[in-house]
């Protein structure tokens, strides 16, 4: 009984800790770069994509549990969703359920930051003291079924999901989603950052047109491509798959900056 009050107490002190600071910064991003954020680009990203629909941020925060769940039982380890997907997902979801005003909730970092630690506190909570609990026998049982399960989700399903968002956001943004999700998923495995760029940029061409800011962004998401591209060597693996044969130089080439190329 010592040992569950003792991860229990923790587990609220971890969870309201991480959820202050989550919290704040995910929404200290939409007022960038008048003030400094936080936050993760993609939590960015997914917090927009929902639009504003607490049902939407919910059930997206909900599709990352089991997965968060599996891990902690499985390997007693709080991945990143918890902090990324799950805890600013749910607090917004509580936020926007009574007020869809989106400046007064989402975006204000002192109300999401306490609402986050709330969420953080019951979240994490559950997940450790759910985890305690489980015999060792069936955690391996655990991890072999809800891991599967929640590795669907993230791909195809999400994929998809932000896909349909970047087509319902306009042709040109769904234009972009389209083109750069395509090369997000043969370079990087997953297509979710590629859309969110996608719409990024679709967006911001609908609104201010191809000024300076959008060039130097467009840039800067190439010159991403390119770098993340060329570590994962991707142009090697590019060159083998329609059977060419692989220069000495380019392997070379590659060794020197550490990318790995089988």
């Amino acid at each position: 009984m010592s040992a569950t009050l003792n991860v229990i107490f923790e587990s609220l002190v971890i969870g309201g800790f991480v959820g202050f600071g989550v919290g704040a910064g995910a929404a200290r991003m939409f007022h960038a770069p008048n003030v400094q954020g936080a936050g993760a680009f993609r939590t960015f990203g997914e917090l927009n994509a929902c639009e504003g629909d607490p049902i939407s941020h919910f059930s997206f925060g909900l599709g990352f549990v089991f997965n968060a769940w599996a891990s902690t039982v499985g390997a007693g380890a709080l991945t990143s969703d918890m902090m990324h997907r799950i805890m600013p997902h749910w607090a917004a979801a509580a936020l926007l359920s009574r007020n869809k005003n989106l400046k007064e909730t989402l975006q204000n970092p002192k109300k999401m930051a306490f609402a986050t630690a709330i969420v953080g506190m019951l979240v994490v909570t559950l997940l450790n003291s759910t985890a305690a609990a489980i015999p060792a026998s069936l955690q391996s049982v655990a991890t072999k079924v809800l891991g599967p399960a929640s590795a669907w989700f993230i791909n195809p399903v999400m994929p998809i999901i932000f896909w349909m968002a970047a087509i319902d956001a306009g042709k040109r943004s769904g234009a972009w989603g389209t083109v750069l999700g395509g090369l997000s998923h043969l370079i990087m495995g997953n297509a979710v950052p590629g859309i969110v760029l996608g719409i990024l940029i679709g967006k911001g061409v609908d609104e201010s047109g191809w000024n300076r800011t959008m060039k130097i962004f467009l840039g800067a998401v190439i010159t991403l491509f390119i770098l993340s591209g060329f570590f994962r060597a991707f142009d090697v693996a590019f060159l083998h798959s329609i059977y060419v044969p692989i220069p000495k130089w380019l392997i070379e080439f590659h060794k020197m900056f550490g990318s790995v190329v089988k």
